[in-house]
């Protein structure tokens, strides 16, 4: 495992959001959703996430994720992904997301 320093960790934006919005990613390569997110003062934003294995569209809104939202943009089939969703693979490698347990404001910045 290679260390990093504070500094480093600094620069990367983690932020709570809330889904807004759940699509169907029929383009994907594997199957996942576009979810629209609500980062607060940071906007809103859209991304692709593979969590079709554990999470159906609907149990999705309103729920509060932790986000990296300053990589760039990133074009993933016909859509452009906007942060990255956060998650853990569980034994099968499906994903399981990263959430919030109890609700913080929308882009607090994990820390």
């Amino acid at each position: 495992m290679e260390h990093i320093t504070w500094r480093d960790f600094e620069k990367v934006e983690l932020l709570a959001g809330t889904v807004l919005e759940v699509l169907d990613f029929p383009e994907a390569k594997k199957p996942a959703y576009k979810l629209k997110v609500d980062f607060g003062e940071y906007g809103i934003k859209w991304s692709s996430a593979q969590i079709t294995k554990h999470y159906k569209k609907e149990e999705l809104y309103g729920k509060q994720i932790i986000g990296v939202v300053n990589f760039p943009p990133k074009q993933i089939a016909n859509f452009m992904s906007e942060f990255l969703v956060t998650g853990f693979a569980d034994m099968n490698g499906d994903i399981v997301l990263s959430t919030i347990e109890r609700q913080v404001p929308n882009g607090s910045k994990l820390i």
